[in-house]
């Protein structure tokens, strides 16, 4: 009898009830659980619990029981919201395991995890509805699949994990042929993002399996890794060249893009990511590479639709994005014969590259081929706008204070491209102009007779302050400078700001300007402050709310924590290019080199940013010393710290009736407001600073957790 009373439990376990993915999903993180953990507890593998959260696969018996078991208890300890009640999935309908039948069709699908267990289906025929969390821009019938999938291979078969939990069967059995079903039936890409811009070429993430599948290795060489592609001899690199698809100069690499020769609006590119070759750079993409591929697919995705579908790195997303919101040509009205034409498409840096001023070139840059071999330039010869890497010693004031407390301004170099005018053409070389605030360009000016001890404040108002306790805002090392620079424009606009006259020596201006960055801008903040509210940091939140809605976010979705990094180094890396340097390839100084081809390829763009988010938190760090006698000790980049008694931001930011102080300091989650970066003692800044016999140590490097490293005489 025992025996038939197992048997009979042995059944209610097979049966027992599960709530949707999306709730298992929610209910292990809301414990603080990983993926990893929960495995581990129920002796199965990471991506077959990955699979029971994306809704892939359906736990089995004995699993099964024990999944249902913590999933109760985490349920009466976390239940569901009331406006978003969760039905368990009807367990009559639900086939274990779940099959992927291939159909007749090479799109057979598997519907999305977000839906219950017994709503997934295969269909062969007809149009399908678009992914359950598919932005709302993915209405084109050519993309209805999402911008991107992730490629793999499970029990012998190539799965497509696209967006929104779909999962397409591959039939192809060759690189040249994934290429070719990928354009003409997986339904990938994505919308165009400007009027005359072009849609986004659908984008394959490989795994290690489909790489194997495929012919191609799971890594590089060394010498191929060197190279960044692998060789013209490979045989997937032969095949695609027999069957007439084209590579471009990067070749075959970690981000390759193959290609045939477009026939008028027929475009025909696919793009090939590859993390197992380093694609997804950790220092940006976290361990994103090593993400299961329903998860990772659900990472690019997300970039890709709020930001764009990743062309490369993020710095060369955040180029091409630059490019994609603002397309150097355009059609041109229908002429007599009703023919359209190209033409420069107005606020785009056209076409053609321009030459930049000889102030803006870089070390090695041809129009300096004829300066001294080791010859060095001094500020009166080279533009030099960068960022604040400033720190001062402790004054005894400060050694009467307990604590330091770290601000860190939030997407600070995407806040100082905000409505900023920056130059599209070519600059035109003046002697001795008048300063104009509004024209954007290079002006040789001296400003060492600023002086920060008084400055000022309003149309007719004076403010004393202590100048030996600031940075200057002229300067990346906080230096006062000591004769004749070259600034870019927001720099000298703000010396007449704070009350002194300037009389520029000779500029190099760009009357053709506009707010080429402005779109860029909105694109990413909007990204940025859309995955920060996913993960519970909302921009209306109070300034205690915020500090602990911030407290811990990345944990509450590490997936969408690794979007938030990304979005953050596409904003930074994207101006980084405005002014790529040489990277190998046979370079010597004087000769050009690959980036000076590019029609984006603008130092002097990048300087203005630069010089706008400096000024920026300069403006900050002033208003906040006028009004409370507080100075910084250390700034880096985007960072300043404060040796004040309390151990956060409230204890020392003047709010009044939770008002911030205008053009102070303002907590808050959007572009150019401030978070807490970290609190640590000043005995532990003095005692780090005496450690390495620095007293001048910048302290910002290393406020977020304690920890110093890569100290070498006090930089």
């Amino acid at each position: 009898m025992s025996e038939l009373f197992d048997a009979v439990d042995a059944l209610l376990a097979s049966r027992a009830t599960l709530p949707p993915p999306s709730e298992r999903k929610r209910l292990r993180a809301a414990h603080g659980l990983t993926i990893d953990e929960v495995a581990t507890a129920l002796k199965v593998r990471r991506a077959t619990m990955s699979g029971w959260e994306s809704g892939k696969t359906e736990p089995r018996p004995p699993e099964r029981d024990a999944y249902a078991r913590l999933l109760e208890k985490l349920a009466e300890l976390y239940p569901a919201p009331a406006d978003d009640t969760v039905v368990a999935a009807p367990v009559q309908d639900v086939a274990i395991p779940v099959e992927l039948t291939p159909a007749p069709t090479p799109a057979a699908e598997v519907r999305a995890p977000d839906a219950p267990v017994a709503a997934r289906t295969t269909s062969t025929t007809g149009k399908k509805a678009p992914p359950a969390n598919a932005p709302a821009d993915m209405t084109d019938p050519r993309f209805e699949n999402g911008p991107l999938a992730v490629v793999d291979v499970e029990d012998g078969q190539v799965l497509a994990y696209c967006t929104g939990g779909l999962v397409l069967d591959v039939p192809a059995k060759s690189v040249p042929a994934l290429i070719d079903w990928t354009l003409s039936e997986a339904k990938l890409g994505a919308p165009k993002l400007s009027g005359p811009g072009k849609p986004a070429d659908p984008l394959l993430v490989l795994t290690e399996a489909a790489l194997e599948r495929y012919g191609l290795p799971v890594s590089l060489t060394e010498e191929e890794r060197l190279a960044g592609r692998l060789p013209e001899g490979h045989k997937v690199v032969k095949q695609l060249v027999r069957a007439e698809w084209k590579l471009t100069k990067r070749g075959f690499g970690p981000w390759a893009r193959i290609y045939r020769p477009a026939k008028g609006s027929d475009r025909q590119c696919v793009q090939l990511c590859i993390p197992s070759w380093q694609a997804l750079d950790t220092r940006h993409w976290g361990e994103a590479g090593r993400l299961p591929s329903a998860e990772l697919a659900r990472v690019l995705g997300t970039y890709a639709s709020r930001v764009m579908t990743p062309r490369g790195s993020t710095a060369v997303t955040g180029l091409e994005l630059m490019t994609a919101l603002h397309p150097a040509t355009r059609a041109s009205e229908p002429d007599a014969t009703g023919k359209r034409h190209s033409e420069h498409n107005p606020g785009s840096l056209g076409a053609d590259p321009v030459d930049c001023a000889p102030c803006e070139a870089p070390d090695g840059h041809p129009l300096l081929a004829d300066l001294p071999r080791f010859h060095i330039r001094g500020p009166g010869e080279k533009l030099f706008e960068e960022a604040y890497d400033w720190a001062r010693p402790f004054t005894d004031a400060d050694y009467q204070r307990r604590h330091l407390v770290g601000l860190d301004v939030n997407m600070a170099f995407a806040a100082g491209a905000n409505g900023l005018v920056v130059g599209l053409g070519a600059p035109t070389h003046v002697k001795t102009p008048v300063f104009d605030p509004k024209l954007p360009g290079s002006w040789l000016v001296d400003l060492s007779h600023v002086d920060l001890s008084r400055v000022k404040a309003g149309k007719d108002k004076w403010v004393e302050l202590d100048g030996a306790l600031l940075p200057s805002p002229f300067t990346p090392k906080g230096d006062r400078p000591e004769g004749p620079a070259w600034y870019a424009t927001p720099t000298v606009a703000y010396a007449v700001e704070l009350g002194y006259d300037v009389a520029p020596i000779e500029a190099y201006v760009r009357h053709d300007n506009g707010r080429y960055l402005d779109g860029w801008y909105n694109r990413l903040r909007d990204a940025y402050l859309a995955t920060m509210a996913d993960l519970g940091v909302g921009a209306d939140l109070a300034p205690a709310d915020f500090l602990t809605a911030m407290d811990g976010y990345r944990s509450r979705d590490p997936e969408l924590a690794i979007v938030v990094s990304a979005i953050k180094a596409t904003v930074k890396g994207g101006l980084g290019k405005l002014r790529e340097r040489p990277r190998g390839e046979g370079w010597k100084p004087g000769q050009p080199w690959r980036a000076l081809s590019r029609p984006t390829w603008r130092p002097d763009i990048r300087a203005a940013v630069i010089s706008r988010t400096r000024i920026n938190l300069h403006r900050k760090i002033v208003k906040h010393a006028a009004f409370t006698g507080q100075y910084p000790v250390a700034v880096l980049s985007d960072c300043v710290v404060y040796a004040v008694d309390g151990e956060s931001p409230l204890n020392f930011l003047p709010y009044r009736e939770g008002k911030p102080l205008p053009g102070g300091f303002k907590l808050g989650i959007n572009p150019g407001l401030v978070k807490h970066e970290g609190t640590q003692s000043v005995l532990w800044g003095e005692g780090v600073r005496e450690q390495f016999d620095a007293p001048e140590l910048n302290l910002a490097r290393y406020i977020k957790d304690g920890t110093v490293t890569n100290v070498d005489n006090g930089e």
